[in-house]
């Protein structure tokens, strides 16, 4: 009689260490070898790690880079050209961006990104008019560096209909962003549309290659905003 109570306990005991196995499951079976606690180490090492401060670094600093490149030399510059300016290996670079259509889409995307926080930047630090007249410059300057990037990119790789569809949302948002504020504030008037002055801007600036399209896209952005301005 003992020895059968002896063995219920046993059997009891089994049944319960058997209950805690579901909640420390890793795929594979080793980790089950050491219990909880080599469970629970292995399944922390799963956990993808954030980029290191160093290598955020290098891949800014090679994006920064590449863009003036592409600037002076157009798309005839290579990637040897980018790691040697970069003061960085190849092996380095194509660390970052395999390919040189990456490396295009890194810059591409940077320069939207970099645009759309604008915005906020430009209303922390001054009145709503002034800050879409300023963001419009800027605009004016992306458009400038997407002349020379895009041609470069599309020369790469027919995939960019996704990072030209964010983009252009981006871009859309943050013009909104300061219209809406510009009307709120009572500085334009309630029916300027953020797309028109986006389209006019955009529309001079793409077709116009002469050495002066800047100076003269500011004075068509000047005029624009003289245009929405209510009087006061």
């Amino acid at each position: 009689m003992a020895a059968a109570n002896d063995l219920e306990k046993r059997s009891v005991m089994m049944a319960t260490n058997r209950r805690t196995v579901p909640y420390i499951y890793m795929e594979d079976p080793s980790a089950f070898q050491g219990g909880y606690a080599v469970a629970t180490a292995k399944k922390k090492s799963m956990t993808p790690r954030k980029p290191r401060a160093d290598a955020e670094r290098n891949r800014s600093h090679l994006t920064e880079v590449a863009k003036k490149a592409f600037t002076e030399r157009g798309s005839d510059v290579t990637l040897d050209e980018i790691a040697k300016r970069a003061g960085l290996g190849i092996g380095t670079l194509y660390r970052h961006f395999p390919t040189r259509a990456a490396m295009l889409q890194a810059i591409y995307r940077q320069e939207v990104e970099q645009l759309a926080d604008a915005a906020a930047v430009l209303l922390e630090s001054m009145q709503p008019l002034e800050a879409l007249r300023a963001w419009l410059r800027l605009f004016v300057e992306y458009i400038g560096t997407k002349k020379i990037i895009v041609p470069a990119l599309d020369a790469a790789t027919g995939d960019n209909v996704a990072l030209f569809e964010y983009s252009s949302t981006q871009i859309t948002e943050a013009a909104n962003q300061l219209v809406a504020r510009a009307i709120e504030n009572g500085e334009i008037h309630e029916d300027t549309h953020a797309l028109d002055l986006l389209f006019a801007v955009f529309g001079f600036s793409k077709t116009n290659d002469q050495t002066d399209w800047t100076a003269r896209a500011y004075r068509l952005i000047d005029i624009l905003v003289a245009g929405v301005a209510r009087v006061r």
